[in-house]
């Protein structure tokens, strides 16, 4: 009986470490506040990214700005492949990093140890 038990637990733990690092968790997109002749959208890194979905205007210049308060080492560095961009951030620094957004599209970026995912939607 107690084998059982023990079975369940772990596989209900199993299950749940999945979900956690692999499940589709779905979060309220941002729409980046647009001026004359750019948009630019803060994004918080602690723990992750905040906001994880940002939403820019095609073809008007772009800039996210990352600010990274986690002192972990996974996040002290983003990706966006599509970009060809591989950037460090100085923690307690904002670090702006300019988005091309001559094609629409989702684009997704996360970490160095690709563990925390970001998405960026060109509309």
């Amino acid at each position: 009986m107690i084998k059982l038990i023990v079975l369940i637990v772990a596989l209900l733990l199993i299950g749940f470490i999945a979900w956690w690092f692999f499940g589709n968790h779905a979060t309220a997109a941002v729409d980046a506040a647009v001026s004359a002749n750019s948009q630019d959208v803060g994004v918080e890194v602690s723990g992750g990214y905040s906001p994880s979905t940002v939403v820019l205007k095609k073809g008007v210049p772009a800039t996210l700005t990352f600010n990274r308060k986690d002192p972990s080492s996974c996040l002290k560095q983003v990706v966006f492949p599509d970009f060809g961009i591989n950037e460090f951030l100085p923690q307690n620094e904002a670090h702006a990093i300019p988005i091309d957004t001559s094609k629409p599209g989702e684009f997704d970026y996360a970490c160095g140890m690709n563990m925390f995912h970001g998405k960026v939607i060109i509309k």
